[in-house]
């Protein structure tokens, strides 16, 4: 793989989803003193407070730097080149990931099971760890399907985010290398370059870092957790992408991951870098947030 109602309770309106491919994999029944746990979390979940992201063009991608090698603008690779001046409408994005717990409340109501994954890693972080609840609910949901993460924005009223709307509210209108600007990555701007013996991931509350938000004031653009994004990931779609709202290509293999996690590189960091999965991986390095069109303008 490459790579206004904060504190509110959370309410979802959700519709029956019996025997869906978006839960293939579910898990197994957790123990009675895991699932005891894993209503607290859910019972603690708030959700984000949406920004509006004007209508307007912004920088998308990178242009090639080959006189300067190795640095901070040197493309990743091809896939992030040419650089557009791309047109969005106006649109809302999540200031913050969507979090642990309203992931954990989304699965409740659904009346499915979290997977085994993230179940064998709750358990550990309780008992060995002694994380506690209110720590937990804060922590980005991962081990999350790029269709469990479609089906829980649906939920809300609301769908992922294309790849040029999350370039656009990571970066600004004139292209920032990183959200916070062109400083390198440090540990109080982002939560990165983390590893643990064990694979344990190394994660921050969704609602901090605040000296590394974006220009429109989101929350980890970079690091902590990678995000999925509607669009399937094209290597040369930048290439021919249309310059007004492009939609990503209509079909792929692997759906389009931004944003670097808690245990990439700075590389990983830059608001240009670009990377996919196939939409049925589980991961400890991918979550996402959720986006909503303007009234004035037709959904996705």
């Amino acid at each position: 793989m490459r790579l206004c109602c904060t504190g509110s309770a959370i309410a979802l309106s959700l519709f029956v989803i019996i025997g869906s491919p978006a839960f293939a994999g579910a898990g197994s029944k957790p123990s009675p003193e895991l699932a005891l746990r894993l209503a607290k979390i859910a019972e603690l979940a708030r959700s984000s407070p949406m920004v509006t992201i004007p209508a307007g063009t912004f920088l998308y991608g990178s242009k090639n730097v080959p006189t300067t090698p190795y640095g901070n603008r040197t493309p990743f690779d091809d896939t992030e080149l040419p650089q557009h001046r791309v047109w969005l409408d106006e649109y809302e994005i999540d200031r913050d990931e969507v979090s642990l717990g309203e992931y954990l409340a989304f699965l409740q109501q659904q009346k499915h099971h979290p997977s085994d994954e993230l179940q064998k890693l709750l358990w550990h972080v309780i008992t060995v760890h002694f994380v506690q609840d209110d720590v937990l609910t804060r922590w980005p949901a991962l081990y999350v399907t790029w269709t469990e993460a479609k089906m829980l924005c649906s939920a809300k009223h609301a769908r992922l985010p294309t790849e040029a709307e999350w370039e656009k509210a990571a970066r600004g209108s004139e292209g920032n290398l990183f959200p916070w600007g062109d400083v390198d990555p440090n540990s109080k701007l982002a939560m990165f370059g983390q590893h643990h013996v064990h694979e344990i991931p190394i994660l921050a509350s969704v609602d901090s870092r605040e000296e590394g938000m974006s220009p429109y004031g989101l929350h980890h653009m970079a690091g902590n957790i990678a995000e999925w994004v509607q669009d399937w990931f094209g290597p040369d779609y930048y290439a021919y992408l249309p310059e007004r709202n492009p939609p990503g290509p209509s079909t792929g293999r692997y759906k389009g991951v931004r944003g670097g996690s808690w245990k990439s590189h700075r590389t990983m960091l830059r608001t240009a870098t670009r990377g996919g999965a196939p939409p049925d991986q589980r991961s400890a390095t991918i979550g996402f947030r959720c986006a909503r069109s303007s009234i004035s303008r037709a959904p996705w």
